[in-house]
């Protein structure tokens, strides 16, 4: 029998509790607290999946709670979801300032609700079996050394594997990205080879930036994890409100994953894929966001993937948009060279627009296949 997972609710108000528990019961096992210091003391022994919690409570606030339980021994994978009545981007950048992992506004959706508990419920699992591919590395390299150059590619395919499992559990929340991750990863790879072979940036690009760029461009929008649903799939243009919030995605998934590089064998890699993440959205003439970075001060394996994911989201059909015809979207490219792109990088794009045609034009990799390579070259 497959164990419950666990959810703690922390909230002051009983008929909220009383309808969280309601809604999660079937499927979870639930512990509740009335207020954050009841919650931090039941927090280590229950030791929850997920944390339900309210934001405006007596004594200690939520957001001083959420604090806590992230910089706990035991918290930190523990998926912490802010509840609250306040919806303003500025309540809910507060809750990401304060390590909160999702935030949901009263009154709830119920569906919505018990959803968000099941993508982060998964979440932890996934970061959970991460870690301990990490942990068994390390007992490798202190115990045998044979034993780990016999099954360092194996523990590597592994560990690639997970970490693209969280990239398509982020993607997954959006109906219709379809392979989008496989297929900009192989435009990134063919515009990085492209620079390498003959362009100012030749020196800069080797084997292992090669490699780092191969496995860290789809971790681009893993902080989308962080952003809600409505705005994510939502159809019409978003306010500016919603346009803040969106930004956000670029530093939580920044900063997920700097952390995640500490201390591990895949460091370089993941340095490398939150240095893309935070700048992907920047532009070439300084417009972009979130630090209006412009020109070469924006990192170049982040100019590289801005290009493939700006041509794949140009060619994809999404809740907000029709698919654009290839030679459309290598229009608008070509006319932005300079302004969001790097006049270079579009240089690389023009000349190679053949393989990215053929890339679209071909069955998409597995993520089981991609997980085994550690570069890829299109078109000979």
């Amino acid at each position: 029998m497959i164990a419950k997972g666990r959810v703690l609710v922390v909230d002051d108000n009983q008929i909220n509790t009383d309808i969280m528990c309601k809604i999660l019961s079937k499927e979870y096992e639930i512990e509740t607290a009335s207020n954050g210091e009841e919650g931090l003391e039941k927090f280590p022994e229950f030791k929850p999946d997920v944390v339900l919690l309210d934001i405006m409570m007596p004594g200690i606030d939520g957001y001083e709670v959420c604090r806590r339980i992230k910089s706990s021994d035991v918290g930190d994978y523990t998926q912490v979801v802010l509840v609250s009545e306040k919806a303003s981007s500025a309540e809910r950048v507060r809750g990401y300032e304060a390590k909160a992992d999702d935030y949901i506004v009263k009154p709830f959706n119920h569906d919505e609700l018990l959803s968000k508990v099941r993508v982060h419920s998964r979440l932890r699992k996934v970061q959970l079996k991460l870690l301990s591919a990490n942990e068994e590395l390390g007992r490798y390299n202190s115990d045998l050394e044979q034993v780990v150059e016999q099954r360092t590619s194996e523990v590597v395919a592994v560990r690639d594997l997970t970490v693209f499992a969280i990239a398509k559990l982020a993607e997954s929340r959006d109906p219709d990205t379809g392979e989008h991750l496989v297929r900009m990863r192989m435009y990134s790879q063919i515009l990085a080879e492209t620079l390498a072979y003959d362009s100012p940036y030749a020196d800069l690009i080797d084997g292992p930036f090669l490699a780092n760029l191969y496995r860290a461009s789809p971790l681009h929008d893993v902080g989308k994890v962080g952003i809600p649903d409505t705005i994510l799939q939502k159809a019409g243009r978003l306010t500016t409100a919603e346009f803040d919030l969106m930004k956000q995605h670029v530093i939580i998934g920044a900063e997920t994953l700097e952390e995640a590089a500490m201390g591990t064998c895949c460091g370089q890699y993941l340095l490398m894929a939150a240095e893309v993440t935070r700048y992907h959205h920047e532009r070439f003439d300084g417009t972009g966001y979130c630090q209006g970075l412009r020109g070469e001060e924006i990192p170049l394996s982040a100019r590289i993937v801005a290009l493939a994911d700006v041509y794949d989201a140009l060619t994809s059909k999404r809740v907000y948009k029709s698919a654009y015809k290839p030679e459309r979207a290598k229009s608008i490219i070509e006319a932005e060279s300079g302004a969001h792109f790097d006049p270079v990088i579009v240089g690389a794009f023009t000349a190679r627009f053949d393989d990215f045609l053929a890339i679209q034009g071909v069955r998409a990799v597995k993520p089981a296949d991609v997980g085994t390579q550690t570069a890829l070259t299109v078109g000979g």
